[in-house]
C-alpha cells in the first residue's frame, strides 16, 4: 500500500468517525433491508435486499408516452418515480424518495456535474435546523447520506439549484416524502442512472403525472 493510499484511508476513516458523532449509523448487519456488501471503486456499499422491496419500487421498463426526448430524466414526485426516457414509448422507471412537505422543488434543470463517491457538505440552512451535523462527510464514509454517486442539478443559467439525485443509506425510505428536497435512490439504481446520464442531461421534476396508483401506461 502506498503512502498516499494510506493517508487517504486515514482521512476517510477520520471523516467517518467525525460523522458518527452527529449522524446515526444504520444497523446494517442485522437489518432485513440489506444483503451483504458490494465493492465499488475502492469503497463498499450495503447491497439492497430487493426481496423485501415492493415490486413497483424496483427498477423496470414500462410503457411511457412523453414528448420529452430519449435520455431525458423525468421525476414524478407525487407517485415517487423517476423515469429515464427510452425510445418507442418506453422508459426505465426507478422508485425514489422525494422532498417532504415544505422542502419540495419542481422545475426544469440539467445535470451539470457528476460525482463518484461524493463528499457531503450540508448546506447552511440544514445545519441551522440541525446544529449537530458535521460540516462535511468524506465520500466513501459509511454514513455519507449521498451514497456511491450524485448528479448535481443546475438551472440553464448555470446556477446551482442545490438539489441532487443521489443514493441513500435508508432503502426503506424509497417511496416516501423524506428528504430535504433531493431525490434519493437505491444505491444500485443511482449507480445505474449515473452510467446512463452524461453531463448535460435534461431533468424535469414534476409535482405529479397523475393521481392514484401507478398504471402500466404512464404519460407526461
Amino acid at each position: 500500500m502506498t503512502a498516499s493510499m494510506t493517508r487517504r484511508a486515514l482521512l476517510i476513516g477520520a471523516g467517518a468517525m467525525a460523522a458518527n458523532i452527529s449522524l446515526p449509523m444504520p444497523a446494517f448487519a442485522s437489518s432485513k433491508w440489506f444483503d451483504g456488501a458490494a465493492a465499488d471503486n475502492g469503497f463498499q456499499y450495503r447491497r439492497t435486499n430487493f426481496s423485501v422491496i415492493k415490486p413497483h419500487w424496483r427498477r423496470q421498463m414500462v410503457k411511457y408516452f412523453s414528448q420529452e426526448s430519449p435520455g431525458t430524466v423525468v421525476v414524478d414526485t407525487r407517485n415517487h418515480f423517476l423515469y429515464w426516457i427510452w425510445e418507442n414509448n418506453t422508459a426505465l422507471r426507478y422508485g425514489v424518495g422525494v422532498g417532504r412537505e415544505g422542502f419540495q422543488w419542481f422545475g426544469r434543470a440539467q445535470v451539470r456535474r457528476k460525482a463518484l463517491w461524493p463528499r457531503w457538505v450540508p448546506p447552511p440552512e440544514m445545519r441551522k435546523r440541525q446544529p449537530d451535523l458535521p460540516p462535511m462527510v468524506e465520500g466513501g464514509a459509511p454514513n455519507n447520506p449521498l451514497g456511491p454517486r450524485a448528479l448535481y442539478l443546475h438551472h440553464d443559467s448555470g446556477a446551482d439549484t442545490g438539489y441532487r439525485l443521489h443514493g441513500t443509506l435508508e432503502p426503506w425510505s424509497i417511496g416516501s416524502d423524506v428528504s430535504s428536497g433531493c431525490i434519493r435512490m437505491f444505491p444500485e439504481d443511482i449507480i445505474d442512472l449515473y452510467q446512463r446520464c452524461p453531463v448535460g442531461t435534461r431533468v424535469s421534476v414534476l409535482e405529479h403525472l397523475g393521481a392514484g396508483k401507478p398504471q402500466d401506461q404512464e404519460r407526461t
